[in-house]
């Protein structure tokens, strides 16, 4: 990778968009039980339903929506 590519990758890290770099994945946020720190990636949850919590069973709660930007930590 030469220097422009370098810069490029830079300022498209520092940007506030949610499609930084060449990273393909789709990252969605994942899915929390705030009760019992339950967490499940939103990846492996099957429709746009709301999982239910496998302790408690209440309905666990989405921490990042797909136009929000950041980090899903």
């Amino acid at each position: 990778m030469g220097l422009l590519g370098t810069l490029k990758d830079a300022f498209e890290a520092s940007t506030e968009s949610p499609n930084r770099g060449s990273s393909t994945s789709e990252t969605r946020g994942s899915y929390w039980c705030h009760d019992c720190a339950e967490r499940i990636p939103a990846k492996d949850v099957a429709g746009d339903a709301p999982p239910t919590c496998p302790d408690c069973g209440d309905e666990m709660e989405l921490e990042r929506s797909p136009d929000s930007t950041g980090c899903a930590c």
